[in-house]
């Protein structure tokens, strides 16, 4: 922690980027007096673009979203190119993102700690003009997620790809397809998958039958006013507690396991190969892997450990069919999946994309087996990258 409040209190100092403030997040470090530096050294300096963006992170991990998008915004106002070198660098590697929330990108350094791989970040928003040349790089990964405020920045970026002078990786039109009602049109009918239709809906036009039903505002994550309606008397309430005008609905699907517990997988997807980034297991239906109680339970971690030590010769294996037509329908070289199975045997899919945060942050104390998984699948993602960038040499 020191290194990152020295890191936080110096004036124009380096990007610190987001890999070493949510480690510490992860370990339940406070970073209030983190973000208290960053505030004082932008105070100070107005024109510290580093300090303004590093101050959006950090705030955006303590729950101040509201203040931590208004210095992003001052911050891209300033540059909208920023770089995190490799302490010995064998690959450039640039990143276009787009503005807004931390899971509305590929959160990227996450999965190149260490990779001997420097980032060329470039931010493109409506707001700022778009830049006419970038930085030398090897290959180039767009990292802008599904969202609507980035549907047209995608729409935009793919014009330009025919002309881009180094591989591409993730098609931008390709990633605007991937809002949760065109996944489940893109996904309907594949074999061994089950994924129930997602309708779009303004509040207006609410169903008054089909339940249960899931509800979400659009561009929520993380569980945010996500809820599960049992039966129609259950939305008039729920609407009088989130303002949001539009939703996402879908049919619920009771995946419990025969204990009446529920499992929910972290999948990545690097060119088409599956890799296990976490299950979750959980009481409740609504599962997030911080809240699911698997630090407490040794049982659950056992149960995690053997998943993942087995997963190419078992979930992987089961579900090989679903996700090569994941892999084909979806036509992106890195996505990720949540998914569960069902008690017939098929791969219950919640959600498809490419912002999922895939890390290996956990307390390596309580977690050792993660490490091992976690390292096979970055030593694959950064394969993919050495591979890509080879294409046009």
């Amino acid at each position: 922690m020191d290194k990152l409040l020295r890191m936080a209190a110096l004036p124009f100092g380096p990007l610190i980027g987001l890999a070493l403030p949510m480690r510490h997040a992860m370990r339940g470090d406070d970073l209030a007096p983190v973000a208290a530096a960053l505030l004082r050294r932008v105070r100070d300096h107005p024109d510290d673009a580093h300090g303004l963006l590093d101050g959006s992170m950090v705030l955006q991990l303590i729950g101040q979203a509201d203040a931590a998008l208004l210095l992003q915004e001052r911050a891209l106002a300033l540059q909208t190119a920023y770089t995190l070198p490799a302490a010995t660098p064998e690959l450039v590697l640039m990143v276009i993102l787009g503005p807004g929330e931390l899971m509305w990108n590929t959160p990227v350094e996450l999965l190149l700690e260490d990779a001997g791989v420097s980032l060329e970040l470039q931010y493109l928003t409506a707001a700022q003009p778009w830049p006419e040349t970038v930085p030398q790089h090897d290959v180039m990964l767009v990292a802008m997620a599904e969202s609507d405020t980035n549907r047209p920045l995608l729409l935009r970026l793919a014009e330009t790809m025919p002309d881009w002078p180094r591989p591409v990786i993730n098609a931008p039109d390709r990633i605007a397809a991937l809002s949760r009602d065109s996944v489940s049109a893109l996904l309907a009918g594949a074999d061994g998958i089950a994924m129930p239709p997602t309708w779009r809906l303004v509040r207006e036009d609410m169903p008054t039958d089909g339940y249960p039903l899931i509800i979400r505002p659009i561009d929520s994550h993380a569980g945010r006013d996500l809820a599960l309606l049992t039966h129609a008397g259950a939305l008039p309430h729920y609407l009088a507690h989130v303002s949001a005008a539009e939703f996402y609905l879908s049919p619920f699907v009771d995946y419990r396991s025969a204990d009446g517990l529920y499992r929910k997988y972290r999948i990545a997807l690097i060119d088409g190969r599956p890799f296990i980034s976490h299950l979750g297991i959980s009481t409740h239906w609504m599962i997030h892997y911080l809240n699911a109680g698997m630090e407490q339970s040794a049982e659950k971690r056992a149960e995690e450990e053997a998943r993942m030590d087995d997963f190419d010769t078992g979930f992987a294996r089961r579900h090989e069919a679903a996700i090569a037509q994941i892999h084909q329908r979806a036509g992106l070289a890195y996505l990720t999946i949540d998914c569960a199975e069902t008690a017939d045997g098929r791969l219950l899919v919640f959600e498809i994309g490419t912002a999922m945060a895939v890390h290996a942050l956990d307390n390596p104390q309580l977690f050792p087996y993660k490490q091992p998984a976690m390292h096979k699948l970055f030593a694959a993602f950064r394969r993919m990258l050495g591979r890509r960038a080879l294409m046009r040499l």
